[in-house]
């Protein structure tokens, strides 16, 4: 399935051809970013979270791939458009798909926790970053591994959006790990994205097989 969206993507270093026999498989980080990144500028979504480190010199064990989401037609994430898109970097790429990630910030926050709750079998993880969701779907991912982050003095999206969440999943049998950056306002993905402890949890992952 063809993808709609524009995106940026790097390849980890040792990547070989899925095309070539014995080639090996790697994690997929699938980032979704904010509002301020929508349009049709790619070099916007490098502005934060991984497309920004790996700008900066990062380099990650994984291919990691970072839509843009357009002004039009709808404001937020197209939870069909960004399924499509993980189809069809799957197709072309040489992609685990025990070990496939989503994360996002703020806009992108909501939109890893819809399109988690709609189709949490795809993924072995997710890390919304101060976001929000809808309580009523959330015991959906209860067996899945998730990580959410927010700053408790976020003005933007409050607290309260990433705590509905996380005590409808606890509610339902789940166990969230949640990271709350007191005194720190909507900017929580710096330090998120920072914590080297993130992205070996998040690596360690992998999607049992059904």
């Amino acid at each position: 399935m063809k993808s709609e969206l524009a995106y940026l993507l790097t390849l980890p270093r040792g990547y070989v051809d899925a095309g070539v026999a014995g080639a090996p498989r790697w994690p997929l980080v699938v980032f979704l970013h904010g509002m301020g990144e929508r349009g049709s500028d790619l070099a916007m979504v490098a502005r934060h979270g991984p497309p920004k480190l790996i700008a900066a010199g990062r380099e990650f064990p994984a291919i990691v791939v970072s839509p843009q989401c357009p002004l039009q037609p709808q404001f937020g994430w197209s939870t069909t458009a960004v399924l499509a898109l993980l189809e069809d970097v799957c197709e072309r790429y040489a992609v685990d798909a025990s070990r496939v990630y989503l994360t996002g910030l703020s806009m992108g926050g909501y939109g890893t926790w819809a399109i988690a709750c709609e189709q949490p079998q795809r993924f072995a993880a997710i890390a919304p970053i101060c976001g929000g969701g809808d309580p009523a779907k959330a015991a959906a991912l209860v067996g899945l591994p998730t990580w959410v982050f927010h700053g408790g003095a976020d003005p933007v999206v409050p607290l309260a959006q990433s705590e509905s969440m996380v005590k409808a999943i606890e509610a339902a049998g789940g166990h969230p790990k949640v990271t709350v950056y007191d005194g720190v306002g909507h900017d929580s993905w710096s330090a998120a994205y920072d914590d080297a402890a993130f992205w070996e949890w998040l690596f360690e992952q992998r999607r049992e097989a059904r």
